[in-house]
């Protein structure tokens, strides 16, 4: 059996730990709704600049690396 050796750079490693994309291309740190992977996410009802828009409630249950969840209480887009 032959030895494998993996090298990871310490960006891949984090772009692993902040991106979890889920099986249906939605952003697995949120649920509930499909929030898009994009350059970024804001909320429909709010006054953000997008590219891409979702309308909530989302549950966070990952990193919030869209900022979705300004309160921090895991419920992100409250206002729609």
């Amino acid at each position: 059996m032959k030895n494998l050796t993996v090298f990871l750079t310490s960006a891949a490693i984090f772009a692993a730990s902040i991106s979890p994309v889920s099986a249906a291309g939605c952003h697995a740190s949120y649920t509930d709704v499909c929030v898009p992977i994009a350059s970024d996410v804001d909320c429909s009802s709010g006054s953000g600049n997008g590219p891409a828009y979702v309308v909530g409630p989302v549950r966070v249950v990952g990193p919030d690396v869209y900022g979705l969840d300004r309160d921090g209480n895991g419920v992100g887009c409250e206002n729609g």
